[in-house]
């Protein structure tokens, strides 16, 4: 009796401390509410195994009936949890049909029909069909990682197993017209080992999952601008680092915008400091907007900007560029007087054969120093060899040989 007690509370305890360890997962990082959702299912697993068990006040057949409602509740909710997680819509409508008709079901071969066989299968190919919807879904992500895989790996595993378990099971163990010796059953004991292997196996994949998300969000928090939601300098020299062997590998060509706010101390000194976290925000927004998925956009100084574009060789950068700078002249700060507005220097620069990013930053860097001398608020770009001089030309004729630029930034 003690060893059958025991083997009775193994599955309720394991998917009570795993509902536990969600929870307290999820107490730490409230925002992810899948893995709340997590800690309920789990939870649910732990009362319907309960209830296999132990009798409630209404009787044997409501006791039943509300177990095999917390193991629908258990798959609905990890089901939901996995495709949320993975960035997928729930299929509400589709679990919500399986759940209905897998109980509508089992409440007629148990109070309408009495049939425990068909009661066994109704639950198990609803569970399965569950399952195997949730295996779609995470099919029909794109660039699935090596979690994708695993979580699709075992949807498609527990679905086969709410499939083929009971019918090998029924096929070898013969049919079963009673709960009288069930609990001793091939079928039974089978249930009780799948589910330990799979809460287990499932358990331990999201909880790699949830650790790798929070991983990849304080790396993200490391490299990111707190002010303006870009790249800090770090960040966006990092990315652009890979870029630029990406687009060396594809032989693409490659630019670099580096800009600036002008006058930038003076809104500081006329309108505060808060004034100035605006203006910086609100430039940063606009670069947000202006740039493709494929480009990089960072804060890389108090007022300073870059953009990388791959793909744009120095002629389409420097549209880019004049684009963005005579469209932010027109832009009003939110939260700042409509009548205000603010301006941008920069400076553009291609990727030449055998140079890196501290090169081509320099040179973008150097034609932005030109473009804040000759007056702000315009484009300047940068020919292929040069660094900042340590004494600016007062000449103009001299400048535009030593930058390469003239007019709006022409590169010829």
């Amino acid at each position: 009796m003690e060893n059958g007690l025991y083997i009775a509370l193994l599955n309720p305890s394991i998917s009570l401390v795993l509902a536990t360890a969600f929870f307290a997962l999820w107490l730490y990082q409230r925002r992810h509410r899948h893995v709340a959702v997590l800690a309920l299912g789990y939870a649910a697993a732990a009362g319907g195994f309960l209830l296999q068990y132990f009798i409630l006040p209404p009787g044997f057949n409501a006791t039943k009936v509300a177990s095999n409602v917390l193991f629908f509740t258990t798959t609905l909710c990890i089901a939901s949890a996995i495709i949320s997680r993975c960035g997928r819509r729930v299929p509400i409508l589709a679990f919500g049909v399986l759940t209905a008709g897998g109980l509508g079901a089992f409440c007629w071969f148990m109070f309408v029909d009495p049939d425990l066989p068909w009661r066994i299968y109704s639950i198990n190919f609803a569970l399965g069909a569950m399952c195997l919807v949730a295996g779609a879904e995470l099919r029909a992500i794109q660039g699935r990682t090596a979690i994708h895989r695993v979580l699709l790996g075992l949807a498609l595993a527990a679905g086969l197993n709410f499939f083929v378990r009971p019918l090998l099971c029924m096929y070898v163990d013969g049919p079963y017209e009673t709960y009288e010796g069930f609990y001793r059953s091939i079928y039974w004991t089978t249930v009780l080992l799948t589910h330990a292997i799979l809460s287990i196996a499932i358990a331990l994949t999201l909880i790699a999952s949830i650790a790798l998300d929070l991983i990849a969000e304080l790396r993200s928090e490391s490299e990111t601008d707190p002010l303006s939601g870009l790249l800090n300098r770090r960040g966006f020299m990092e990315r652009t680092s890979k870029i630029l062997a990406d687009v060396e590998r594809r032989g693409v060509p490659v630019s670099l915008v580096i800009c600036d706010l002008d006058h930038f101390k003076q809104v500081n000194d006329d309108l505060g400091h808060v004034a100035g976290d605006l203006v910086i925000s609100g430039f940063a927004g606009f670069l947000r907007e202006a740039t493709a998925a494929e480009h990089a956009a960072g804060r890389i100084g108090g007022e300073e900007f870059a953009i990388i574009l791959p793909g744009a060789d120095l002629t389409a950068a420097r549209l880019f560029a004049e684009g963005t700078r005579a469209a932010f002249a027109m832009l009003a700060v939110e939260g700042l007087p409509e009548s205000r507005r603010f301006s941008a220097s920069f400076g553009v620069a291609e990727l030449i054969q055998g140079e890196g990013v501290a090169e081509l930053l320099a040179r973008a860097d150097a034609a932005l120093y030109l473009a804040k001398r000759e007056g702000r608020n315009c484009v300047r770009v940068a020919r292929p060899s040069y660094t900042r001089p340590s004494a600016f030309p007062r000449d103009k004729a001299a400048r535009s040989t030593l930058y390469g630029v003239g007019g709006l930034g022409n590169p010829g």
